[in-house]
């Protein structure tokens, strides 16, 4: 196992046991860095640095807080959040919810999300700057498996959400969100367009206004 912590690719997914998953995972080179583990594979995924990336996160997380508070939506967010079912599966999105009637079902005081324990959050957003296409292959298998109920990601290079409803273990395209009823998918594009030209206060004004219509 040490040579595979000392060698191991990142970015990529790597055929492993869960304990070599776990092991390289918790090996302190790899602190920042997020892990997924599918199929008997596993990925490292080191932390995104840089501007465009961070901004769009910075961006969907406000634009759909806003929409659930303005809607009376019970909603809770998770940032960069660990789910896992042991010796299976772990994902570690960049964005989570859980909404509805399991808003407030994981406790203060709780680290990684045991799915053993609690069920799969509602909403999963993967922000895609050089991982397009894993996020929409693998890790939307491994959401599928995961029972979220909903898979957005957000194409921060060609200023997009490509939005998924998954049920019976498939997903198939939405236009407008089913977990967070009236939202269209097309006002967050249009949102993260105005974010090339304008500053964040000024698209969050438009998109407060858009939302109380």
């Amino acid at each position: 196992m040490s040579e595979l912590q000392t060698k191991l690719p990142t970015d990529i997914w790597v055929t492993a046991t869960w304990d070599e998953y776990i092991q390289a995972i918790e090996n302190p080179a790899y602190e920042k860095a997020k892990g997924y583990y599918h199929n008997g594979q596993m990925r490292i995924e080191m932390a995104p640095l840089g501007n465009d990336h961070a901004s769009d996160h910075t961006v969907i997380i406000f634009a759909v807080n806003l929409f659930a508070s303005i809607k009376g939506i019970a909603l809770n967010g998770k940032d960069n959040c660990t789910y896992r079912k042991t010796g299976l599966k772990e994902a570690q999105p960049d964005v989570s919810y859980y909404i509805g009637e399991n808003a407030d079902v994981i406790p203060y005081g709780t680290s990684i999300i045991s799915l053993d324990i609690y069920p799969a959050p509602t909403l999963v957003i993967e922000v895609a700057n050089t991982s397009l296409a894993d996020d929409k292959g693998e890790k939307r298998l491994l959401y599928e498996d995961l029972g979220v109920a909903e898979y957005w990601i957000l194409d921060v290079q060609n200023v997009q959400i490509i939005a998924f409803a998954i049920e019976n273990n498939g997903s198939r395209r939405i236009t407008q969100s089913l977990v967070l009823p009236g939202l269209e998918i097309s006002l967050l594009n249009d949102a993260l367009r105005r974010t090339r030209q304008m500053n964040q206060s000024q698209v969050g004004t438009w998109l407060l206004t858009e939302f109380q219509k």
